[in-house]
């Protein structure tokens, strides 16, 4: 019961500080923004710790996180191997491809209002299909090395980004189109200083949301068939083997690796529409 008290102050102390933090003079400071999070997550894995320890809870039933950074420390090469294939050769690949065959495909949607209105539907039905039932099918298909882990990364991440797309080629308004008609611009100059740029916003928001499509499908994927190594295929294995230290070291590895991922496309949308009013303060 010590340790649970314990636990229960810890929690109530980093409350405390948060909230002094979050609503003093200084919130809207670059420190602040970065000391709630950190204090936030610093609190998680203290009470995290503390409850493991005061309750006794089983290492197969829920690992302490001192357990945890055991298992990953460890295991460092099986988790850098892991990663290697699940993510560089699986999620990337898979993603780079996606977005880039729905980007060129919402370019031609745009030309051809007969494609727009057949494949948008059509679009919508294949993003509702779980992904526990495609990608199986695809396992059979491409093999079980990392090329089927991509293919289901294509269809999972190629309808989110060709909607966002298609809707961001729209969002210019009719006076601005004959404006640049007015100009004697060609269709492919106002689509490279008119439509693209305003369509930016819209087609970051899909790239965003796919990074973590990406990492889920590739490892989802693997479920169904792997080499013997890969995020999925460990995870699969060492919860047949209650080493769940392990499998909690897979999870930090694909949530630093897809907090990355979606940080880097974060920080390209700001560079590339930093004129947009959601990127200013």
């Amino acid at each position: 019961m010590v340790m649970v008290g314990l636990a229960v102050l810890v929690w109530c102390g980093g409350w405390w500080l948060n909230a002094r933090l979050a609503n003093g003079p200084q919130s809207d400071t670059r420190l602040v923004q970065l000391l709630v999070p950190a204090i936030f997550g610093i609190t998680l894995l203290l009470v995290w710790q503390l409850l493991v320890m005061g309750m006794q809870v089983p290492k197969v039933i829920l690992p302490s996180p001192t357990d945890i950074a055991a298992a990953f420390e460890a295991n460092l090469s099986k988790l850098s191997q892991d990663f290697q294939q699940t993510f560089v050769k699986g999620a990337l690949s898979g993603y780079v491809i996606g977005c880039s065959a729905a980007f060129l495909m919402a370019i031609v949607m745009d030309r051809s209002d007969f494609l727009r209105r057949g494949l948008l539907p059509v679009g919508n039905f294949v993003a509702a299909l779980p992904i526990v039932g495609t990608a199986p099918i695809l396992v059979m298909w491409f093999g079980f090395d990392w090329h089927s882990k991509a293919a289901v990364v294509v269809v999972m991440v190629f309808f989110p980004v060709l909607v966002n797309t298609v809707a961001g080629l729209r969002e210019t308004s009719a006076m601005q189109r004959d404006l640049m008609q007015t100009y004697a611009a060609s269709y492919w100059q106002s689509f490279f200083k008119l439509r693209l740029p305003a369509a930016l916003p819209f087609v970051f928001n899909g790239l965003k949301i796919s990074t973590t499509l990406a990492l889920v499908g590739a490892i989802v994927a693997e479920f169904f068939g792997s080499p013997t190594v890969g995020m999925g295929f460990r995870i699969s294995t060492s919860v047949g083997q209650l080493a769940l230290d392990m499998v909690w070291a897979e999870i930090v590895v694909a949530a630093l690796a897809g907090s990355l991922f979606y940080g880097v496309v974060a920080m390209l949308e700001k560079m590339l529409t930093f004129w947009h009013p959601s990127q200013r303060r």
